[in-house]
């Protein structure tokens, strides 16, 4: 399973990778092809979290979104389907929702190598990235892939540095309020978001939805596997 992966990291990077545990947050369209690659790649141990059911909305960007999966739960699909690219994995599921002092637990649990933040509504995002950043934790947080076209706009770069993204901003600024400027990486793009592919939408936990192609969340959740797997092995 890992022969092409050791020619790249050598026999020292897998081992690396095979003792890290890694918590991801969000199994949507970014955290889904976050938590595959870092699967893929031998990270031995994933806690995942998520507490939401695929619906039909779900198949045009989600990795386990088929209409065989509408209905499911998002953790369970994973669990099932990672066991299946490596059975080794010791992998740990939570289906909720976590927030406040449930969120801080789950925090604590472990001694996490890194947290990848996929978490796609304001307040609890902004929750967990304060809570990593207080423990010290090594975090990336995806900022908004909706509404966006051309991949060659995605960064990755410490929070102060993100720009135009309408979500990285209110992110700054919630945090600001609490202390916080500096000190983790997002993938963000500078895209703008055109006006016309926003609907108000009370009915979810988000005010508005914001349409998203096929290829745009795949290609932060990688982004967002690749800033864990090269700082894990130093790289």
């Amino acid at each position: 399973m890992y022969t092409r992966t050791e020619l790249l990291v050598k026999a020292e990077g897998i081992e690396k990778l095979k003792k890290a545990h890694v918590l991801v947050v969000g199994l949507g369209g970014v955290g889904g092809y976050a938590v595959e690659q870092l699967c893929r790649a031998g990270i031995g141990n994933l806690t995942i979290v998520d507490g939401d059911t695929v619906s039909r909305t779900n198949i045009n960007r989600q990795l386990i979104a088929t209409n065989e999966t509408v209905g499911m739960m998002k953790a369970d699909v994973f669990r099932q389907r990672l066991l299946s690219i490596n059975p080794d994995c010791n992998i740990r599921v939570i289906s909720e929702f976590i927030r406040d002092d449930r969120m801080i637990e789950i925090l604590q649990d472990n001694n996490y190598d890194y947290v990848v933040d996929a978490i796609d509504t304001l307040s609890p995002k902004v929750f967990l990235i304060y809570h990593c950043v207080q423990m010290g934790l090594p975090l990336v947080s995806s900022m908004g892939s909706a509404g966006k076209f051309n991949p060659s706009l995605v960064e990755v770069s410490d929070v102060s540095k993100s720009h135009t993204c309408p979500l990285a901003y209110l992110v700054r600024k919630r945090l600001s309020r609490l202390g916080i400027k500096t000190g983790f990486k997002v993938v963000y793009s500078s895209e703008r978001v055109p006006e016309d592919a926003m609907i108000e939408d009370p009915s979810t936990n988000k005010r508005t939805t914001i349409g998203c192609i096929s290829y745009m969340p795949p290609i932060f959740g990688c982004y967002c596997a690749s800033v864990v797997i090269r700082d894990i092995l130093g790289r």
